[in-house]
């Protein structure tokens, strides 16, 4: 079993084996990150990595699972980007009954 050697940002480095890490491979872009718990503080640490790196590790043994982008991030973007102003009046009317009400009554007409 190989013996791979990482850096917790609290701890510093530290020696995992490939039963510790784990790869995760975007398929839309091929990014990769790899993860590990900690063998001192516990702390789940995660980084980016370089294909040539995320290679290595799988490589070596390291299991991997692959994702995919959202969907949401292809959408259309239409109108100005929403301000801190627009939240505030989505709260209020979010604790209005009677705009919710009529925003209901509305969409089932």
């Amino acid at each position: 079993m190989a013996t791979i050697r990482a850096s917790c940002a609290d701890c510093g480095d530290v020696e995992l084996t490939t039963h510790d890490v784990q790869v995760r491979i975007c398929d839309d872009n091929n990014e990769g990150t790899y993860s590990f718990r900690c063998p001192h503080c516990e702390m789940i640490v995660v980084k980016g990595a370089e294909t040539r790196t995320i290679d290595l590790l799988v490589a070596s043994g390291v299991s991997f699972t692959t994702w995919h982008l959202p969907a949401e991030l292809a959408e259309p973007r239409t109108g100005e980007p929403i301000c801190h102003d627009d939240l505030l009046d989505f709260h209020d009317l979010l604790h209005d009954d009677s705009a919710l009400e009529q925003a209901m009554a509305e969409f089932s007409n």
